[in-house]
């Protein structure tokens, strides 16, 4: 496992993007299209384009499957997630945080390592 910084925010702002930053990343599309496209989801579903609903049909709409994770708080954490999926493209969903886990390493703003994953979508062949 391995931690990777990844803000790709056009203004370098650390603020409350991980849900594009993750899903930018998980689909190799810049943080403005995909901004711009959960927008438009959220324009069509009537809600905020960071809302787990938004978010998780937009996902779909792009080929991932939605798995859950077995309710263990204190004994799974995302980098246990990357040492059981060493190969593939992942959004991982805490409940109060996106990151993206690519091919075992964690892109993400700051080490979220430690948290502990609730469901994650599974990018399709």
């Amino acid at each position: 496992m391995m931690w990777i910084e990844y803000l790709n925010n056009p203004f370098g702002l650390r603020v409350g993007d991980c849900v594009i930053r993750a899903i930018s990343k998980a689909l190799d599309k810049s943080w403005e299209e995909t901004y711009i496209d959960l927008c438009v989801q959220g324009f069509m579903m009537g809600d905020l384009p960071n809302s787990n609903a938004i978010f998780s049909a937009y996902l779909r709409h792009k080929g991932f499957k939605r798995h859950t994770i077995e309710d263990c708080p204190d004994c799974y954490s995302i980098e246990d997630f990357c040492q059981d999926h060493p190969e593939g493209v992942f959004v991982i969903g805490t409940g109060s945080h996106a990151v993206a886990v690519v091919d075992g390493c964690i892109f993400d703003a700051w080490n979220s390592s430690r948290e502990t994953p609730v469901y994650y979508f599974e990018k399709g062949e």
